[in-house]
């Protein structure tokens, strides 16, 4: 789920699905902690959603995370951080101290998409271009590879 906090998009709905094309290129995720109640695909073997609160439930194996934007997105970093084994997309806002906090000091390596991507709704339908550009951010070597072999188009940066 990506709640983009009114920054890019005006409408009923303030959650933002994952793009499908994207999760098929990355291999399967055994937990997605910020799943949306509401979704058209999975994003994971097992989903939390806002109801279950992931950040209070355990985190285990591959974990795919898309968390709410804003200030709401930084315990999910931190607790990625701790798990050490997942991916995360948010917004390429790299002079935030979120960035230098989660992603610049702690992560394995960021994937920077060519151009903005574009979100989907609950009910599956693609909206318009995203607020700002984003990034997949790989903590774990096997997501690091994951990423290499996804065949997205962008750059991947290695930080270890």
């Amino acid at each position: 789920m990506t709640t983009l906090g009114g920054e890019a998009q005006v409408g009923a709905t303030d959650v933002w699905l994952t793009p499908p094309w994207i999760l098929e290129t990355l291999g399967e995720f055994d937990l997605d902690p910020c799943a949306s109640i509401d979704r058209p695909w999975d994003t994971a073997k097992k989903h939390y959603t806002k109801e279950d609160n992931g950040l209070i439930q355990p985190w285990v194996g591959r974990i795919w995370c898309n968390p709410p934007y804003g200030r709401a997105m930084y315990p999910f970093l931190e607790k990625m951080v701790a798990h050490g084994n997942g991916i995360v997309l948010i917004f390429a806002r790299t002079e935030t101290k979120a960035f230098f906090e989660y992603v610049w000091d702690q992560a394995d390596a960021i994937f920077f998409f060519k151009g903005r991507l574009r979100f989907y709704t609950p009910d599956g339908v693609e909206a318009d271009t995203s607020g700002a550009p984003s990034v997949l951010v790989a903590y774990g070597s096997n997501n690091v590879k994951a990423l290499e072999d996804s065949g997205l188009p962008g750059k991947l940066i290695y930080l270890k």
